[in-house]
């Protein structure tokens, strides 16, 4: 436990003394965040926020990670190379083709070198255990969603840092209940520097995170996923026996994945590239109602930490009974932004209507 708390705080005060000095390398070198027409920044801000989130959680492991902590050198591997993508694409901007080589190429260190991989959807559409050469594919298939997803939710100052350090608290949590010191270790670790990182980006924010950032943290976080579902699959006797752990992970993770699979199918419905950058992320539709930056954040965090509650309180339930309430419930509260903005414009339209018609009359009869 002491190592734990001295991983958190290291992790925490190398990010809070760590980037204020990069902050004065990026303004020196103008490095900052490009703009366009789907970002909601105006001014110019660094985006290399990444940099010390790798770097604290990095240092931290390497002084306080006890013997439970795994060797993990393939994870290893595959974390930095995805970190050093990440960051040339904030310096210098990276196809999206050779971005998503480089995740293909970790994610398949992580899933064939390091055999972390999902092994069993336990019951989840019938399927219990499943083959190896099913397994693999699967595993690196989710890895690269999961990555990506915290790639594409982070357009709202404090969103994806607020909502990774959510989740990997939620992840660290569980794997320190069930005696997994080791993952829980890493955990905390990446908790530790999200908190410092994030009091630098709550709006207005003076620091992005970044791909080199969200890479990371994305990646991290997948990994974890689906450390958490194979342990749902060891047979316990201390009263802490997931057996819908592949839904729970996916109500920890609802805000990134939800969002991620919305835009996907819109923009496919819409005959677009999925790849494709637009102002149609649940995010977006919350600016749109009218709430500021921190509002969404907070509106955002709320809500990921509703689905874990209703999630861990039905653990025990069928596994697919849980998925309809999951699923019922994103389908249900991702709509209300759009539903709400919808009616909001019309009402305006129509009040608006209402009162240049009531000027018309009022001239017509002055003139009169």
């Amino acid at each position: 436990m002491l190592n734990t708390t001295l991983l958190f705080i290291t992790s925490f005060i190398i990010v809070l003394f760590g980037i204020p000095s990069i902050i004065t390398i990026a303004k020196l070198k103008g490095l900052y965040d490009s703009h366009n027409d789907r970002k909601l920044h105006t001014s110019k801000i660094p985006r290399l926020g990444g940099l010390a989130i790798f770097a604290a959680f990095a240092i931290s492991v390497c002084l306080w990670a006890d013997s439970n902590v795994p060797r993990l050198q393939y994870l290893t591997a595959g974390l930095i190379v995805l970190f050093f993508s990440g960051l040339k694409d904030d310096i210098i901007v990276i196809s999206p083709i050779n971005k998503l080589v480089m995740q293909i190429f970790s994610a398949s260190l992580v899933c064939m070198a390091e055999g972390i991989r999902i092994t069993s959807f336990q019951g989840l559409f019938g399927v219990n255990d499943i083959s190896i050469y099913l397994s693999i594919p699967i595993s690196i298939f989710t890895l690269i969603v999961i990555t990506n997803a915290f790639n594409l939710i982070d357009g709202v100052d404090g969103l994806a840092g607020g909502l990774g350090l959510i989740i990997s608290l939620a992840f660290a949590a569980w794997f320190y209940l069930i005696g997994e010191f080791g993952w829980a270790t890493i955990s905390f670790a990446l908790s530790g520097s999200l908190l410092g990182f994030l009091f630098f980006n709550y709006a207005p924010a003076k620091i992005f995170m970044g791909d080199a950032g969200s890479l990371t943290i994305g990646f991290l976080i997948s990994i974890f996923t689906l450390k958490f579902i194979e342990f749902g699959n060891i047979v316990r006797t201390d009263g802490l026996l997931l057996t819908t752990a592949p839904i729970i992970a996916i109500a920890v993770l609802i805000i990134p994945l939800y969002d991620t699979l919305r835009v996907f199918i819109l923009r496919i419905v819409n005959k677009q590239s999925p790849f494709k950058a637009d102002r149609n992320h649940l995010h977006h539709w919350l600016i749109k109602i009218g709430l500021t930056h921190n509002q969404v954040c907070l509106t955002l965090y709320v809500t990921n930490v509703l689905f874990i509650f209703v999630a861990v309180l039905l653990r025990n339930t069928n596994i697919m009974v849980l998925a309809s309430v999951i699923v019922g419930m994103a389908i249900i509260l991702g709509q209300l932004p759009v539903y709400i903005h919808r009616h909001l414009i019309t009402d305006i339209d129509a009040d608006a209507n209402e009162i240049e018609q009531e000027i018309e009359e009022l001239l017509g009869k002055q003139n009169k």
